[in-house]
């Protein structure tokens, strides 16, 4: 079975939102129409508590986007987003949900942060979606969302590594930076990710 993964597209990761993606709206529309090819669709979601320790209000002599130590791994101090409850964490009521089969949280441990969609940052904990896909008997991952070379780009990652063969979905998602997403692509092609750049190219 293949099975589409939408990464994280919640009101904080589109234009508007705290820690907005430029031109993140965009690519909602292509996966409203794109989930439309797939049997199973499963979403992730960034949900933090308030006192995230990514968060750089949580750090007062530090900044926004400055990179620290946090517990062992580099950290990127993020604006407060995806909080538990808040509107921002919510999924764009732009995007059809009505398709999506299970949700997947992530980021909820206060001292590590968590990209992907299958485990926190330091691998100590698994959201349960990797287990899901192999009880449906998915054999192939598509990925999208926000942002590509962070959440999509790590979740692309942890996939490939489980042995799921894996397409990054270039026209389903968007970068925070270009020279971010031309090296998160380039790790991927490495791992022997499908890297789709035109949904023309796409043959499910």
């Amino acid at each position: 079975m293949k099975a589409l993964i939408v990464v994280d597209l919640q009101d904080d990761f589109l234009p508007g939102g705290s820690l907005a993606v430029v031109k993140g709206d965009e690519i909602v529309p292509v996966i409203n129409r794109l989930q439309e090819k797939f049997d199973l669709v499963v979403a992730t979601q960034d949900w933090h508590p308030a006192n995230h320790k990514s968060f750089a209000s949580q750090h007062p002599t530090r900044q926004v986007f400055e990179v620290i130590d946090l517990n062992g791994l580099q950290q990127v101090l993020w604006p407060d987003h995806c909080v538990q409850g808040t509107t921002g964490a919510g999924f764009t009521s732009a995007w059809d949900s009505r398709k999506v089969a299970a949700i997947f949280r992530k980021g909820m441990q206060i001292g590590v942060d968590s990209y992907s969609g299958f485990y926190d940052n330091d691998k100590q904990i698994s959201t349960g979606l990797l287990g899901y896909l192999r009880e449906r008997g998915v054999t192939a991952v598509y990925v999208c969302g926000l942002a590509a070379e962070f959440c999509v780009y790590y979740t692309s990652k942890d996939a490939a590594v489980a042995g799921l063969d894996t397409y990054f979905l270039d026209f389903a998602t968007r970068p925070i930076s270009a020279e971010g997403l031309v090296s998160a692509k380039g790790d991927l092609s490495a791992l022997g990710v499908h890297i789709i750049e035109n949904e023309g190219e796409l043959t499910i």
